[in-house]
């Protein structure tokens, strides 16, 4: 006897099974969701792969994702703690790693990280050769280093987040400040993620109008407005 299923669908032609814009997303913490939610509410993938060790965690965030994807454009959802699920992506975005912890220093953070790095990499690299690599993960831009050499990759498939966030920021801030839209705000901070960054006052202009141009000592510590303090609070 027939099942419903087999009553109810009859293929015509052979089911497609590889995705044409595979993205996976290695790390189900909060940033890791936060990518995961956006990519399937832009609807910039046919298939989102999900990895992460902790197996309870990733179970409970992906099927928040399947449970909710009949509002969704993204038709396939995938899960799983071995790499084999991240297979023929075109994308993928590492956020997994530690945090640092109370007493520890950047070099202990870094050491730690890197030893996830050496862990994920190989995977991704295995199953997805022709893949790009986003890294987000802390320090970002000595990791980006540390997973361009492991992978093995020309230098433009990896890529670190950088001071895209830290940029983002020091736009809202701004606009914050000067009681409009962040839209209209533009503006660079260039170097390392984190304290070491620097603001490019002089390219900083809203609608156009450079700021430098009506406050010559913006930045500075002769400014009278005190802008600088819109640096200390992006890396704060």
């Amino acid at each position: 006897m027939s099942t419903v299923k087999e009553q109810l669908i009859q293929n015509l032609v052979p089911e497609d099974k590889l995705s044409r814009c595979k993205i996976t997303v290695v790390g189900v913490g909060n940033v890791g969701m936060a990518c995961a939610i956006s990519i399937l509410l832009k609807g910039l993938a046919d298939e989102l792969a999900l990895v992460d060790a902790d197996t309870n965690k990733l179970r409970g965030e992906a099927l928040d994702l399947l449970h909710g994807s009949l509002f969704l454009s993204t038709p396939k959802i995938v899960f799983g703690k071995d790499y084999n699920v991240s297979a023929n992506s075109k994308l993928v975005i590492i956020t997994a790693g530690a945090r640092m912890v109370s007493g520890e220093t950047r070099l202990d953070l870094l050491q730690r990280n890197v030893a996830i790095m050496k862990a994920i990499v190989p995977g991704i690299v295995q199953n997805s050769p022709d893949c790009k690599i986003i890294i987000v993960t802390n320090p970002v831009d000595i990791l980006t280093y540390v997973v361009w050499k492991i992978s093995g990759f020309p230098v433009g498939r990896v890529i670190g987040s950088g001071c895209n966030l830290d940029s983002a920021r020091f736009r809202y801030l701004i606009g914050e400040k000067l009681g409009v839209n962040p839209t209209s705000c533009h503006g660079w901070v260039l170097g390392e993620h984190g304290d070491s960054s620097v603001p490019i006052w002089s390219g900083v202009n809203v609608a156009g109008v450079t700021l430098k141009s009506l406050n010559p000592a913006i930045g500075t510590d002769s400014d009278k407005e005190h802008w600088k303090n819109v640096h200390k609070q992006v890396v704060e």
